[in-house]
């Protein structure tokens, strides 16, 4: 397409409101069109200042609003089915925040949707295949310079959690990064998670399993182990190492400026995903809108998102039983090969 891409924003809380900004901001031949959010004074509040953008607490009023020609899913992950299959609907390309739905069952039926339509609409919004470091670490595995991976080793850390967190949402709303992440980077799928948990640490609130250490079988053979720990105290932490047959390769230091003063060396930790992923994220909805204006969809796809749904569901479950748990996935339909 030729001119400007209006976008509806559907959610405008702390996620949806960043990519409002953003849009706004940072991305050019994009523009927000429409805002949808149950919350009116929240979707008045992040609409503020856009001209011609219209305010709607319906998400399909925002649809079907004027200049609408693609859409930002950033509601909670139980309204996204609804709002996926209104997108199929009226034929609307969609970047759609993770989780794809909450449970592989949706997910699955969001697969099946979107193969009716015979052609993909969907992607998921897993910011991380976007990030520099992730980019050049996936370059350097597919080239293959340090022969096959053997291990992934991954570590996640908050420096608190909301009081809503629960010791399933450890898993599938923070491990379901390292999941996606494994998958693309190994170019495996995931058929087994076993889940591990120590003695809580003293600062996690009470009835809450934090730490965790979430171990990934994957079908070429590699393993993959997340230390998830949102209650670290310190700042916002990402790390992953690939240990391959011939060498290793790790991200996620952070090393940025050092300061070294009164006989001490240091520097600053990011404190939540929007500041380390910040560039990502610019980066994933850019990319987006560009496809968007060409006529095509890249990035993951609804499959990589039901792949996720369902190794989050084995390790909800692997978390219940202390057993190792089989991942149950479908068989991939030639629309995501």
């Amino acid at each position: 397409m030729s001119g400007t891409l209006g976008i509806a924003v559907l959610g405008t809380g702390r996620m949806g409101a960043d990519h409002v900004r953003r849009i706004d901001r940072m991305i050019s031949g994009a523009r927000v069109a429409a805002v949808a959010d149950p919350d009116g004074d929240r979707a008045k509040e992040a609409a503020a200042g856009l001209e011609g953008c219209t305010v709607h607490t319906d998400p399909a009023a925002a649809l079907a609003a004027p200049g609408v020609d693609a859409v930002l899913i950033a509601s909670p992950g139980p309204a996204h089915e609804a709002a996926l299959l209104e997108c199929f609907a009226r034929d609307l390309p969609v970047l759609c925040e993770k989780p794809l739905t909450p449970d592989a069952a949706g997910a699955l039926r969001v697969v099946e949707a979107e193969q009716r339509r015979g052609r993909q609409l969907v992607q998921v919004g897993f910011m991380r295949r976007y990030d520099a470091e992730y980019e050049q670490l996936k370059a350097l595995l597919d080239g293959g310079g340090l022969g096959r991976p053997l291990f992934l080793h991954c570590r996640h850390r908050n420096a608190s959690s909301p009081s809503f967190f629960t010791s399933e949402m450890l898993v599938n709303d923070s491990v379901v990064h390292e999941v996606d992440a494994a998958r693309w980077l190994l170019g495996q799928e995931i058929t087994a998670v076993t889940v591990l948990s120590p003695r809580p640490s003293p600062a996690a609130p009470e009835g809450l399993r934090d730490p965790q250490l979430v171990l990934l079988e994957t079908s070429g053979g590699a393993i993959v182990d997340v230390e998830i720990f949102v209650n670290c105290g310190f700042g916002y932490q990402v790390q992953c190492e690939a240990v391959c047959a011939s060498g290793s390769a790790r991200i996620g230091d952070g090393h940025a400026m050092v300061v070294q003063s009164g006989g001490r060396w240091g520097g600053t930790i990011a404190q939540d995903y929007t500041v380390r992923f910040a560039d990502a994220y610019d980066r994933q909805v850019r990319r987006w809108v560009d496809a968007v204006r060409q006529g095509r969809v890249a990035g993951p796809s609804v499959w990589d998102g039901y792949a996720a749904a369902a190794v989050s569901e084995a390790g909800v479950a692997a978390l219940h039983t202390g057993a190792r748990t089989a991942v149950d996935l479908a068989e991939r339909p030639p629309l995501y090969r």
